[in-house]
């Protein structure tokens, strides 16, 4: 189907924003995503036109919440200001979007997250849904099940490249199952609650737990710090960060931050 954008929809910017590990660039134009048991193919037209090969009805039901359309990001980004770095992140972010991901499965991807780099990590993802998950076609599967996690041995697990963080993944593999609705207690939690909640889980701390919210639950307050962030903000923001100004869309600002000042000092 043809989807024409009616604000900020940038197809590399949101693949390369380190929020999504099995969002993908085909070609030039071309991204595929893997989500929800479901793949999706997005062609980017023009600048204002994008071609996704699903139906209006799959569209209206998975991808329309997926790619968060009934937010205004164009606004979030208009209202940075003050300050010349942050307005120059939110300048070369232009298309950042908060993907609407499977809690589930953002809890383990960023759990795999810990100490690797962006394209090992999606290696072992990848492994892991080849390994565990249900096929979806010929070349893709789905993200696997607690279960599935469960019912396979560590040593095939510890070939997805898991090293220590094997033992967390089975944890909390366990918690989910031994507890189906789990996901919907979380969910009724304020944000300070949900953070202390996920850090429960074994080998879950402060910055996993900020991703695993902002990402997994769309809480988009959250502002996680990873090496790249700890670096922007000792070099830009002496006096601090004004989390109050950009107030309940830190986590949005945090994306410009991440992705302009990563892809510059690269």
């Amino acid at each position: 189907m043809i989807y024409k954008k009616t604000d900020d929809f940038d197809l590399k910017t949101i693949a390369e924003s380190g929020q999504c590990f099995r969002f993908n660039r085909i070609d030039d134009s071309l991204y595929k995503t893997v989500a929800f048991d479901r793949v999706l193919h997005i062609k980017e037209v023009d600048s204002k036109t994008l071609d996704l090969d699903c139906s209006k009805k799959d569209f209206d039901k998975v991808w329309h919440r997926y790619f968060d359309l009934d937010t205004d990001y164009s606004s979030i980004r208009r209202s940075v200001k003050n300050n010349a770095f942050l307005c120059e992140c939110a300048e070369r972010s232009e298309g950042m979007r908060i993907l609407n991901q499977d809690k589930w499965e953002m809890t383990i991807s960023f759990i795999i997250s810990q100490r690797k780099s962006i394209p090992a990590i999606k290696t072992s993802i990848e492994r892991l849904c080849r390994l565990c998950g249900d096929r979806i076609d010929d070349e893709n599967y789905a993200f696997p099940t607690p279960s599935q996690i469960l019912l396979t041995s560590s040593d095939k697990l510890s070939e997805c490249g898991l090293g220590y963080r094997l033992s967390y993944i089975q944890s909390a593999a366990d918690l989910f199952y031994s507890e189906p609705d789990i996901l919907s207690r979380l969910e009724k939690l304020s944000d300070d609650e949900l953070l202390e909640e996920l850090k429960k889980m074994q080998g879950v701390g402060d910055k996993v737990a900020s991703c695993i919210a902002l990402f997994g639950f769309h809480r988009l307050n959250f502002f996680p710090k990873d090496v790249w962030i700890n670096r922007a903000l000792s070099e830009h923001f002496k006096d601090g960060f004004d989390f109050d100004t950009y107030a309940p869309f830190n986590g949005v600002i945090q994306q410009y931050i991440f992705y302009a000042f990563r892809n510059a000092n690269r």
